[in-house]
């Protein structure tokens, strides 16, 4: 009788470990393949001006832009990376340098910038946005804004090392 015990639990107990390791097999490679990057949109890069200045906002504000900076992967925040924004808005074109500003995001990997009130350009009211600072992959988005009434648009970047 003893020897059935043993045989019994030694079965039990390898079953266990197979089931175990089937149910870890399937479940490791999705967190493996984890949050994938960003795409560029089409249309992103439109009126993209390399190097605008880092500030405290631009123009006369009125209007946040806001996002989370985060890489793929495992989806951890990424502090202190830089975020170029522009829009057509009601102080000027997308195409002007005074249109275009940089901000960083902070410990939480997020960030925010007061611009202007972002108008409709081409029929959309839209903004640009751009992570360009070479330690990941760039990206370019153009989120486009459901009314040109709203007073603000969220972006968010994923993004994959360069």
């Amino acid at each position: 009788m003893p020897a059935d015990l043993v045989t019994r639990r030694t079965l039990l107990a390898a079953g266990g470990a197979v089931a175990a390791s089937c149910l870890s097999g399937l479940l490791v490679p999705a967190r493996a393949q984890g949050l994938p990057p960003t795409p560029s949109m089409r249309g992103g890069s439109n009126n993209y001006i390399p190097n605008a200045p880092i500030v405290e906002r631009i123009g006369g504000g009125g209007f946040w832009m806001t996002g989370t900076v985060r890489r793929a992967g495992d989806g951890a925040p990424l502090a202190g990376q830089r975020i170029q924004i522009w829009a057509h808005t009601t102080e000027g074109y997308e195409s002007d340098p005074e249109s275009h500003g940089a901000t960083l995001t902070d410990a939480k990997g997020e960030f925010r910038l007061e611009m202007p009130q972002i108008v409709p350009a081409f029929g959309q009211p839209h903004g640009h946005l751009a992570y360009d600072s070479g330690e990941f992959e760039t990206v370019f988005l153009r989120p486009v804004m459901r009314s040109s009434k709203d007073s603000s648009l969220e972006a968010h970047f994923v993004l994959k090392p360069a």
